[in-house]
């Protein structure tokens, strides 16, 4: 699978954020083939008609659309040439770690690395055109670059990333606030760094300096489920994702994922969905996503 890498000589800038237009990009947005990127996009459609599908979500294009997408998150556009109109907000996480003092920034961002609701949100003409115009004066900073533009585009950046992270907290009626330590988000981290080869909550504690007691309370209190739930849930995700956008047997995506026996994947997979492999990827073939 072809992976898209962020490169600042190519974009023009000195930064590693960019915002592309329609016109620069539009290619890889056109393309039916699936792939990824090393980077963060939001991808704020004014005109377009079409479906994208984000790892195991089939998501419908519409005109003022925003569509979020995660780092290595693997897409599949079908979109129609005719009216399309985009601007891309790229960049990648050391961006935002160089500007902002917390690590964990990305992860308490309720759309990004979401797998239990939608990768993007409709809104209205006028609330649309207000999230343009910020992205025009992030491309002026970018473009005419003057002493303190590093400054006003943090600060942009970072009014925009919040802005958009209430409006999708109201959508999906999702709490925003909090709690006073980060455990829990730096286990969301270290899950996404670490889920193929570490499927035990006490690795998670051992790599955190923490008890397993701790970090589920920590986790608990974040997200109203258990840390196993979470485990389990992005455990489950990454073979699904494997099933669906790679050749790999299940021998092979058991050996990845480091499970003893392939039939030790087989049955977590039963006790999960109640569904074979097999009568998953049949529902999957058919439209059917679960």
């Amino acid at each position: 699978m072809r992976t898209i890498k962020f490169h600042k000589t190519e974009c023009g800038v000195d930064f590693l954020l960019n915002v592309l237009p329609s016109s620069e990009t539009k290619e890889s947005y056109l393309t039916e083939e699936t792939y990824n990127t090393d980077f963060f996009e939001i991808v704020f459609i004014k005109s377009a008609d079409g479906l994208v599908t984000i790892n195991q979500q089939n998501l419908r294009i519409r005109n003022n659309s925003i569509v979020f997408i995660s780092p290595f998150q693997k897409r599949r556009w079908q979109l129609s040439e005719q009216n399309l109109e985009f601007n891309v907000l790229a960049f990648q996480e050391d961006f935002l770690n160089d500007f902002f003092a917390d690590k964990l920034f990305t992860y308490r961002l309720l759309y990004f690395y979401q797998l239990d609701y939608p990768l993007c949100m409709q809104l209205e003409e006028c609330e649309f055109a207000k999230y343009t115009e910020q992205l025009k004066e992030i491309k002026t900073e970018l473009t005419q670059t003057q002493a303190d533009s590093v400054h006003i585009i943090r600060s942009l950046l970072y009014y925009l990333l919040q802005k958009l992270n209430r409006k999708y907290a109201q959508d999906q009626d999702l709490p925003i606030e909090n709690s006073g330590n980060n455990y829990a988000f730096q286990f969301k981290k270290l899950l996404e760094q670490h889920v193929k080869e570490k499927q035990r909550i006490s690795d998670y504690a051992e790599l955190l300096g923490i008890s397993r007691i701790t970090l589920n309370k920590c986790v608990k209190a974040q997200f109203n489920v258990t840390a196993n739930n979470i485990l389990k849930q992005r455990l489950l995700f990454e073979i699904k994702n494997s099933l669906i956008h790679s050749d790999l047997t299940i021998n092979e995506i058991a050996h990845h994922l480091h499970f003893s026996e392939p039939n030790h994947l087989m049955r977590f997979f039963k006790s999960q969905t109640g569904k074979t492999t097999t009568e998953f990827l049949a529902s999957y073939q058919n439209g059917i996503l679960s």
